[in-house]
């Protein structure tokens, strides 16, 4: 019997069924699904899952979650970037006044900036005065004038472009405080966030004192306290309705409407001001008729520079010791006026024509008194005296000579003063004159190249370099021999604080500007304690500086005291530099151009070491020395020849008259040597100061 005779046709039919293939079949044993349908039955509804319901609840939340993280995310980025604190700190750099040694104000940099002011504590008339003209609802929104901003859209679409911002007092507030002022949508949107920020945080009140102690006023003034003193000489607690109106319509456009420069277009804007307190009812008709024009009462300040060659050098330093600062302070520096005018005169008197020149003064300690970095601080502000890195020629022979000494040699210990040569570089003497063996006192005196070379050569390029080192130079430092003749660069103040350190017999000399030392750090302690100078290498050098101004190339800057220094000229003339001490003041002079171009004749024996002299002669209060006298018809052949006048001589010659039993003798730096016939071999070659002559293109320094 075949399987299909087991099951009916209809029940063949359901089992077919592809959903449920077994969905017909029953058994007693296995059971059944049921009663089955009768094929004529209509068919049962398709089953489907139950339709789902929106819950409104679990989106709100969502929507609120997010918006808590977003909302705790900007209190953080504005605790970080907008700190409360800001808005009680100027919108620009606090005023900074420098004081000389003696208490006389020499510079003023940074704006003037009043104290604080509290709204609460000030007439009625003050506060409403601005709130009539730049934010009339106040008190009366959140922070942001949805009125005021529809009414600068409208206009800006009109100008087709930002023209106008319709900010509160409040957003005014936050821009000056916190951000800059450009007029983008990027910013505007910065704006309105910390305006709320603000407005959570502080009151009404807090909010227009800060607004008012940082306002700008023109006349590089800040602040209702300072423009109060400033146009009308009395705090803000006793402004008048007039002041106040002026001073509130000097918000819109301070440095146009700035009464010191537009009194009638500050005028004009008073009378809006008023006008505006009218119609807000912070003044009656009667009171807004009495208000006359604003009388203005400037303070009288002395004027000061902004700044000068010394207080651009001591600012920073200045600044640094102040610390982070809210109003104006005073700094007291170690500037003696008396000898910054006689330096400044020394300078207008050189005879410079179109040549620079740089003068520094210290102390032995470093402290600097005057300083002069050039010929007119307003046509050229670069400071020569610190910024320029200029060749120091022969003056670098200190640290030379210096090492020879410590290597054990003497003053009266002989070298030779012939040509040599050492590896390529041949250095020679200027005008090709040598003098054999001579002692060390006359080489420095002479300023002999050769022997400074040999002398380099003999106690190590190193060691030249570490006593410049231990002197205080910074400056990089060529390690080759050829710096005996001063090719390294550095700057005035730094080469005028090494032959401080001889003059104090202690090294190293830092300069500095200020009256008080900042307290040194223990590093600082241990990097720069102080070094007593041997006293065998004190007293030799000493003589060495001395017998260079009493016999050598520094004769014209012969005092009538003692005096010690050293003269220098770099190739082609490009630099001419003295230094030197004398009566507890060491000064650095040099001359020169700006371009590093030649000046033919130019010589640190003529106009630095003369400009040395006529400072020192001033300064100390002490005369150059006294020529002799000859009563005889020589003197007439020297008649307009001295300081003021160059000699027109050949180079590495001398002029010489004889008669009467003397010897007048001109040198090429114009210096003038009356002696008899016989204080001098004829045949002593003269003591000048040597250079490399201009033909020796591979020494020259560059």
């Amino acid at each position: 019997m075949s399987l299909g005779s087991l099951f009916s046709r209809s029940d063949r039919h359901a089992a077919e069924t592809p959903d449920e293939p077994l969905g017909g079949f029953e058994h007693p044993r296995w059971g059944g699904r049921g009663e089955q349908p009768h094929p004529t039955d209509p068919p049962p509804p398709p089953a489907g899952p139950p339709p789902r319901r929106f819950r409104w609840g679990r989106w709100i939340m969502r929507v609120a979650g997010a918006l808590i993280i977003l909302l705790v995310l900007a209190i953080g980025w504005l605790a970080v970037t907008a700190p409360l604190s800001r808005s009680l700190k100027p919108p620009a750099p606090p005023s900074i006044t420098l004081l000389a040694a003696d208490g006389t104000p020499i510079a003023r940099r940074g704006a003037i900036i009043g104290d604080p002011v509290d709204v609460t504590k000030l007439p009625e008339h003050v506060p409403q005065a601005f709130m009539a003209i730049e934010d009339r609802r106040f008190y009366r929104h959140w922070g942001v004038s949805p009125r005021g901003i529809t009414r600068a859209m409208w206009n800006n679409l009109r100008a087709g472009g930002m023209r106008e911002g319709g900010s509160t007092i409040t957003q005014q507030l936050a821009k000056n405080a916190f951000l800059s002022s450009d007029r983008t949508f990027g910013r505007k949107a910065r704006e309105l966030m910390i305006s709320f920020w603000l407005e959570a945080w502080l009151t009404k009140d807090e909010i227009l004192s800060r607004y008012l102690s940082n306002v700008y006023f023109g006349d590089n003034v800040y602040g209702l306290d300072a423009a109060s003193r400033h146009y009308f000489s009395r705090p803000p607690a006793r402004l008048t309705i007039a002041q106040a109106a002026l001073l509130a319509g000097l918000v819109k456009a301070p440095s146009r409407l700035a009464p010191t420069v537009n009194l009638s277009g500050a005028r004009a804007r008073q009378k809006l001001v008023v006008a505006a307190m009218r119609e807000e009812g912070y003044l009656t008709a009667a009171e807004a008729a009495d208000v006359g024009p604003a009388r203005l009462r400037v303070e009288k300040t002395r004027t000061l520079p902004t700044g000068t060659y010394f207080a651009d050098w001591v600012l920073p330093q200045a600044r640094d010791r102040s610390g982070e600062i809210a109003n104006e302070i005073t700094v007291t520096t170690t500037l003696d006026t008396r000898l910054q005018r006689l330096a400044e005169r020394a300078v207008r008197r050189a005879g410079l024509r179109q040549a620079q020149a740089a003068l520094v003064a210290m102390r032995p300690d470093g402290t600097v008194v005057a300083m002069v970095g050039g010929r007119n601080y307003k046509e050229s502000p670069f400071n020569r005296a610190v910024q320029a890195q200029r060749q120091p020629g022969s003056t670098f022979k200190l640290f030379v000579y210096l090492a020879a000494l410590r290597s054990g040699m003497t003053p009266e210990d002989t070298v030779l003063d012939e040509p040599v040569t050492i590896g390529e570089w041949s250095p020679r003497n200027d005008g090709g004159s040598y003098a054999g063996e001579i002692t060390l006192a006359r080489a420095f005196a002479k300023s002999s190249n050769v022997a400074a070379a040999r002398l380099t050569k003999d106690v190590g390029v190193a060691n030249v370099i570490r006593v410049a080192r231990d002197l205080g130079v910074t400056s990089p430092i060529a390690n080759e021999a050829s710096i005996a003749l001063g090719t390294s660069t550095m700057s005035l103040l730094e080469l005028t604080s090494a032959y401080a350190a001889v003059a104090a017999g202690s090294y190293p000399v830092r300069p500095r500007g200020l009256s008080e030392e900042d307290e040194p750090s223990l590093i600082e302690r241990f990097r720069g304690r102080q070094t007593v100078m041997g006293e065998r290498e004190r007293d030799g050098m000493r003589e060495l500086l001395q017998r260079s101004i009493e016999r050598g190339t520094g004769r014209s800057a012969a005092i009538s005291v003692p005096a010690f220094g050293k003269t220098g000229t770099t190739q082609n003339a490009r630099d001419a530099l003295f230094v030197g001490y004398a009566g507890g003041l060491v000064v650095g002079v040099w001359v020169g151009n700006d371009d590093n171009t030649p000046n033919p004749g130019l010589s640190g024996g003529g106009i630095p070491a003369r400009l040395w002299r006529d400072f020192m002669v001033d300064a100390l209060g002490v005369s150059p020395p006294r020529a002799p006298v000859v009563d005889d018809p020589v003197g007439n052949l020297i008649e307009g020849i001295g300081d003021g006048a160059e000699p027109a001589l050949e180079d590495g010659l001398a002029a010489e008259v004889e008669g009467l039993g003397l010897n007048l003798r001109l040198d090429r730096d114009g210096n003038i040597d009356v002696r008899s016939s016989g204080d001098r071999p004829r045949d002593e070659p003269p003591e000048r100061e040597e250079r490399r002559p201009p033909e020796e293109d591979e020494n020259e320094p560059r």
